[in-house]
């Protein structure tokens, strides 16, 4: 039995997966065991990792079924207390579980801890987050007072940054496997909804902006993105989770806009209360598809440049 279960899903990342696992092999707090669940990977991401001999280290070998199946998974396989996820391509920094541990031991019965974190686009491009409705000391620990408006800029909670106790699974259950993308959003608002959150500004997690296949740069005609049904009656009382939900909306509208799903833009649209949006979401859905095709492109050359865009 080990404090924390370590479960990475594993799909084509033989670039990165070595990196990561050495990661987490550096861990100041060694108390873990780590679940890879190789995802039907096509290229020699399960070679690499089976250079690894380490008692540490648990690896299962799976036809692809996407993500959320991979992690649910890999969870059904823990033996530790915490479940502690990370990304095949993102890097935790060696104070990542101790950090963890530490807001743990401090507040025992949240349903989802977090740690901060950076983005980085290669040794010499880091962009750090910024969260102005948390207190403003920069060592800040402790219970998040409104998750949803808190994550309104950057997330509160990043996939490789957060840990949830085990029991968690008996009142939220699983990731839901019908989404390709934003499933991590989804759980972690459902567990937000029903339990705190602790988050300390103590950077532990180094998120890989330019990793190969990341499934952020496909298209969203190709993903099946999150859907909002199950929300729907909390957002009538929860004034805060229908604002960051409908921020989610306008983005997914957007992003369906530029590539032609007019249909698929429209349905987010329609549940989008528009005074709970920013002005440049306002403007880009009023925007006609070939503008908004070309400033996505622009913003793809901006990021070949190592430049940050707020486009």
């Amino acid at each position: 039995m080990s404090k924390f279960s370590v479960v990475i899903p594993l799909y084509n990342k033989e670039k990165h997966i070595s990196e990561t696992l050495k990661s987490v092999f550096n861990q100041s707090f060694d108390d873990f065991e780590i679940i890879v669940v190789n995802d039907g990977s096509t290229d020699n991401s399960l070679a690499q990792i089976q250079l690894f001999k380490n008692s540490k280290l648990k690896i299962f070998d799976k036809t692809n079924q996407g993500v959320s199946h991979a992690r649910n998974f890999g969870m059904q396989q823990a033996q530790g207390d915490f479940f502690a996820f990370l990304d095949a391509d993102d890097l935790w920094h060696v104070n990542h579980l101790q950090e963890l541990n530490d807001l743990i031991q401090l507040f025992p019965n949240c349903g989802l801890y977090a740690t901060n974190y950076i983005f980085y686009h290669g040794e010499n491009h880091i962009k750090h987050t910024h969260f102005p409705r948390l207190p403003k000391d920069k060592k800040w620990k402790g219970i998040v007072p409104d998750f949803f408006i808190s994550s309104l800029q950057y997330r509160v909670a990043l996939t490789s940054a957060i840990a949830i106790p085990k029991k968690t699974l008996e009142t939220i259950g699983l990731f839901d496997e019908k989404f390709s993308s934003g499933q991590d959003t989804d759980y972690w608002s459902r567990i937000a909804l029903k339990h705190s959150v602790a988050f300390t500004k103590e950077i532990s997690v180094s998120y890989n902006n330019t990793a190969d296949n990341r499934i952020s740069n496909t298209s969203p005609i190709q993903r099946n993105f999150m859907t909002f049904e199950k929300f729907l009656e909390d957002e009538k009382t929860n004034t805060s989770l229908k604002v960051f939900n409908d921020m989610y909306r306008a983005e997914l509208a957007i992003k369906h806009k530029i590539f032609g799903d007019r249909i698929t833009s429209k349905l987010y649209r329609s549940g989008i209360n528009y005074k709970n949006i920013n002005w440049k979401q306002i403007i880009l859905l009023q925007l006609p598809p070939y503008i908004l095709k070309l400033l996505w492109l622009f913003k793809q050359w901006l990021k070949t440049k190592k430049i940050d865009s707020y486009i």
